[in-house]
């Protein structure tokens, strides 16, 4: 058996990322996955009805297309088949109004978002473009320290430069950024329900609900960020990225092996030396041993009586509440009672208030199913007809949020029990939501597949209780917390062995910045 420089567990798009770079810079790079294809949470596959392609969970692709990885590589990813759909729409919200729908967009467009806005308030609007001066300013900052390993010289660095750059004033506006609450932010700059309702519910996509410190970041780089590029769709489905990233990978010289599970990590004398497979191969890893697995794995199994006494505190990253995907086949795009412009936006949530928002958050940490979840409801082939045959159409549909174990229903129609048994009774009341919202929606169905929190984690084990996050981002578990204080910047606390993927920095989405950064640490 030949001695790799590198074995990468777990081949979703940080391990591919992390691979690629590694082969890319001449090591001898094997990736291992359990699974029979590549991606993890980034997958597209036909499971409604023949030529339709549903991404599986993740559809934004926003993150990798402007990552640093992205930056390097992108050549050589588009030699290898990588290509984007813009959306200029991105999203758009339908909330309640006057006891009917109402509904506000962001556009590419500066001047008709702000048309949009103002329609609601003019104060709104040019608190907007107060907002779009300042994030001119910011922007480079924050993206520096989010892309910086931590703690690392890097990252004190881009601290020290946005000091310089916005004056203590300045830097005292990004501290009260990153610890505000969705609500206080949004209130203390908008006096719109519009406006609330357009952005919170990007606090909920990484387990900030209104009223939750620490989430005001994540609705504010959305907003601006989607105001200045837009949205990146992968043409042909979210997996291009896995398409090119493991074609880009064989012609480095790596090599990906799937269907292939990891039974135990080897450690002697302290240092992680080898792999065992399941069907009892042993694989030698020179130089690194990379994890892109769930602490809980890695601490558990992975390691057994080897893991180091402090990583306890790692494999007890909390998760963040369940998800629920819901994929469609469509005859038409849905017919938006709120108004047939909305099927011109990549996503749009439907989130009708924040009060509603912040209940049913409550509703999923006390183990009930909420009376109305909030939808996000993607419309991928309004951008890309290539996903479904002619003049078809997808909907890709996440629920949040809702109880990894259902333990009651807050509407009281649904009995406790497991995921299995009532899924599909909880299915139907986010179809009926969304028939409220599009009359006509259930009569253009061709198709459906519905994932269970439960679906989720059975498909990918990375998704302990459904949650689409990998751990949940609140302030505990963010930044050098995350997975926990003493494992940040990947190590292990095991020489030659390294973790990375959503559960460690930065955290979840597409961006394969953790894949990246701990392969430009390595190199």
């Amino acid at each position: 058996m030949p001695i790799h420089d590198a074995i990468i567990i777990g081949a979703g798009h940080n391990g591919l990322a992390c691979a690629l770079h590694l082969a890319a810079r001449g090591w001898r790079t094997l990736v291992l996955e359990q699974a029979a294809t590549p991606g993890g949470a980034v997958r597209t596959a036909e499971v409604t009805v023949p030529g339709f392609r549903h991404d599986l969970c993740a559809m934004n692709l926003s993150m990798f297309a402007g990552s640093a990885f992205h930056a390097e590589h992108g050549q050589r990813l588009a030699r290898c088949g990588l290509a984007f759909v813009p959306a200029a729409r991105p999203f758009a919200s339908v909330f309640a109004a006057d006891g009917g729908d109402a509904w506000l967009g962001l556009e590419q467009d500066l001047a008709a978002t702000l048309a949009g806005i103002g329609r609601f308030s003019p104060h709104d609007a040019e608190a907007w473009q107060a907002l779009n001066a300042r994030f001119e300013r910011e922007a480079p900052h924050l993206f520096a320290l989010m892309g910086a390993p931590l703690p690392s010289w890097q990252a004190a660095r881009a601290l020290w430069r946005m000091g310089r750059a916005l004056g203590l004033a300045g830097l005292a506006d990004v501290l009260r950024l990153l610890l505000s609450s969705p609500r206080d932010w949004l209130t203390g700059h908008f006096e719109s329900d519009a406006v609330h309702c357009l952005l919170a519910p990007w606090g909920l996509h990484l387990d900030f609900a209104p009223d939750t410190a620490g989430g005001a970041l994540f609705p504010y780089l959305e907003a601006m960020a989607g105001q200045r590029f837009g949205m990146a769709l992968g043409q042909g489905g979210a997996d291009v990225i896995v398409r090119s990233l493991t074609a880009a990978l064989g012609e480095a010289g790596g090599e990906l092996q799937t269907g292939v599970g990891v039974r135990r990590i080897v450690v002697s004398g302290g240092r992680a030396q080898a792999v065992e497979t399941v069907d009892g191969q042993r694989l030698e890893a020179r130089r690194a041993i990379i994890a892109n697995v769930h602490p809980r794995a890695l601490y558990g199994p992975l390691l057994g009586a080897a893991a180091p006494p402090d990583s306890a505190r790692a494999r007890m990253l909390r998760p963040g509440p369940a998800t629920m995907m819901i994929h469609l086949a469509l005859a038409a795009l849905p017919n938006w009672r709120a108004g047939a412009e909305l099927q011109t936006f990549a996503y749009v949530h439907l989130a009708p208030s924040l009060e509603h928002m912040a209940q049913v958050y409550n509703q999923a940490l006390s183990g009930l199913l909420p009376t109305e979840p909030i939808l996000v409801v993607g419309q991928p082939t309004a951008f890309d007809p290539t996903r479904a045959p002619v003049g078809k159409h997808i909907l890709w549909v996440q629920v949040r949020v809702l109880p990894a174990i259902p333990r009651g229903d807050a509407a009281g129609q649904i009995a406790a029990a497991p995921w299995d048994e009532i899924k599909a009774a909880y299915a139907e009341r986010v179809l009926d939501i969304l028939e409220r919202h599009a009359p006509g929606l259930r009569q253009n169905i061709l198709g459906r597949c519905v994932l269970s929190p439960v679906d989720l984690e059975r498909d990918n084990p990375n998704l302990v209780g459904g949650d689409s996050l990998s751990g949940s981002h609140h302030l505990d578990q963010f930044f050098i917390f995350r997975p926990a204080f003493g494992r940040s910047r990947w190590r292990t606390g095991i020489d030659g062995l390294f973790h990375i993927g959503a559960s460690t920095w930065p955290g979840a989405g597409t961006g394969a910045a953790s894949g990246y950064l701990l392969a430009r640490d390595l190199t």
